[in-house]
């Protein structure tokens, strides 16, 4: 049986879908990050930059640890963002 596509999601389910997604990723490292982080900003961001986190989450987590670490550049779309979740753990 095919369901009929529900339509959009609404922003309460999107945010929690995503922050379901930052939690629950291939390695450890990343869930800690990537849930704080959501834990801490998702709720205040705009729908386009929901967009962009959803792109993000999409990525490879070995990739996502090395941009976030320093120790290979995000790629150009995602760097700001990537860069505001490194600065979220610097002393």
């Amino acid at each position: 049986m095919i369901e009929a596509d529900a339509g959009p999601e609404n922003r309460e389910i999107r945010i929690k879908r995503l922050s379901m997604r930052s939690m629950r990723r291939g390695i450890k490292e990343m869930d800690i990050l990537l849930s704080g982080y959501a834990a801490a900003n998702l709720a205040a961001m705009s729908d386009e930059k929901l967009d962009l986190y959803d792109l993000l989450l999409r990525e490879n987590d070995q990739d996502l640890y090395q941009w976030v670490t320093g120790q290979a550049p995000a790629p150009d779309q995602f760097h700001a963002l990537v860069d505001e979740i490194s600065r979220t753990y610097q002393k």
